[in-house]
């Protein structure tokens, strides 16, 4: 199998460091005027060229208003976005826009203005930029929010695989294709997901798609060695299925899939709600399962409090007590390791995974939401990167099987639910992918 890799920001940060020591140690007191002079036109010569070579891309959103996953990509992809010490200017330039609706609150139109953008009337427009043929370096898909229908299981159908064969189609009368990014997961159906990863591989472009979680910041900033002997994932997060358990399942996953052997896919996966998710956890088979919730719990900086500090210890009981309603999807891997994921209403995203040595690794994905602890939701900045990366080397960062399996986890919780919280077996996610061997969560 093809390995993925990217130079990651510590080795970027360690070169700069290098440079800048290098040329210390080179200079005397009295050119240092000198020095500085030349380091700015280096550096304008520099954003020069990145902006002269930066390559292209097709930018598809369906709704662009305060706060939307559009809006959040769109500003990033034209303003640029702390990174390191400073701001990073966009190293990809957005050549169109393509925009499915425009609700009362819409931004779209201001940033097309705003940025000079050209607002395109058709996904192949945006794509061949009226040429009637592929005229851009890459295509970034952000099908989420905006008003689509739903199906009888309660799941939105957000367009992201219609708009992805629109995008398969032009690639193919072009003759030619370029990377792809799919935001969050793939569909809702998983021959409709499967078919777009093999459409990647056939028309062989570089396909990256999921959560911001399994890249943004970490507290502490850890990542599960490659190779552990991992036996249990737990993630306790919040939000709604079929919306916010990609999140969550994405946070599980991108520690798991580092364990020893790599991924092995998943045999099944059951959804639970209310008393039968806590009466389950409360079996002896689930003993080190209540270990890491706790563990988990630990991690967060939302927990129910009364007067300032937590009400009690945190325990299963406890947040049994505080957390009633939750959900839960238990997730079985063909090797024997369990992944446990519950939506409790505790707003933050804390993962703990147990060793074969007893030990627990355990940390929070940071996501600090806009109006709730942040004004910006700036745990997109180091996926917007990604996103550049994947146009600028024409490489995934990290494989796009994790979405796959994530996506089909979702599908099955969902049916799970929608089948009266039944064990769904899922011979069909037997999705066998490795880690890269590189950390790629923000940590610059």
């Amino acid at each position: 199998m093809q390995r993925h890799r990217t130079s990651g920001p510590q080795q970027s940060s360690r070169r700069r460091f290098i440079q800048a020591s290098a040329l210390g140690l080179s200079l005397s007191a009295g050119s240092n005027w000198l020095a500085s002079q030349t380091t700015a036109q280096e550096t304008d010569t520099t954003d020069s060229a990145i902006k002269k070579n930066r390559p292209r891309i097709a930018f598809l959103g369906t709704e662009v208003r305060k706060h939307s996953h559009a809006q959040h990509f769109l500003d990033r992809h034209t303003m640029g976005y702390a990174w390191g010490n400073g701001w990073q200017k966009p190293r990809i330039e957005v050549a169109s826009v393509y925009l499915d609706q425009f609700p009362e609150d819409d931004l779209g139109r201001d940033r097309v203005a705003k940025h000079s953008l050209k607002l395109m009337p058709t996904i192949e427009d945006a794509l061949t930029l009226g040429t009637g043929k592929l005229a851009v370096d890459g295509v970034v898909i952000i099908a989420e929010h905006g008003d689509y229908p739903k199906n009888e299981k309660g799941q939105k159908r957000y367009p992201r695989y219609e708009w992805f064969k629109r995008v398969v189609k032009v690639f193919e009368d072009s003759g030619r294709s370029v990377p792809v990014f799919n935001d969050k997961h793939l569909s809702t159906r998983w021959d409709e997901c499967v078919e777009m990863v093999k459409d990647s591989e056939r028309l062989q472009f570089p396909f990256l798609a999921g959560s911001s979680l399994p890249v943004t910041r970490r507290m502490p900033a850890v990542d599960m060695p490659l190779g552990s002997d991992l036996r249990e994932s737990v993630c306790v997060a919040y939000g709604g299925v079929d919306s916010y358990d990609i999140h969550a399942l994405e946070t599980a996953q991108c520690m798991s899939e580092r364990r020893r052997g790599g991924e092995a896919g998943v045999k099944s996966v059951q959804a639970l709600q209310g008393d039968t998710l806590w009466n389950r956890l409360a079996m002896d088979d689930c003993i080190n399962t209540r270990k890491l919730i706790v563990s988990a719990l630990t991690r967060s900086h939302n927990l129910p409090v009364e007067g300032g500090f937590p009400t009690d210890v945190p325990s299963i009981e406890w947040i049994r007590a505080n957390a009633p309603n939750s959900t839960g999807y238990l997730v079985q891997h063909n090797d024997g390791l369990r992944t446990t994921m519950i939506l409790t209403g505790i707003r933050d995203f804390n993962y703990a995974g147990l060793m074969g040595d007893g030990s627990v690794l355990s940390c929070q994905m940071y996501l600090p939401m806009p109006g709730h602890g942040s004004t910006t939701a700036d745990f997109f900045n180091p996926l917007a990167r990604h996103i550049e990366d994947l146009m600028i080397e024409r490489q995934s960062p990290y494989p796009v099987q994790r979405t796959l399996l994530t996506s089909g986890m979702v599908i099955a919780g969902v049916d799970s639910l929608h089948r009266g919280q039944q064990k769904v077996n899922t011979p069909h996610l037997n999705v066998r992918y490795e880690a890269t061997p590189e950390s790629t969560f923000w940590d610059v």
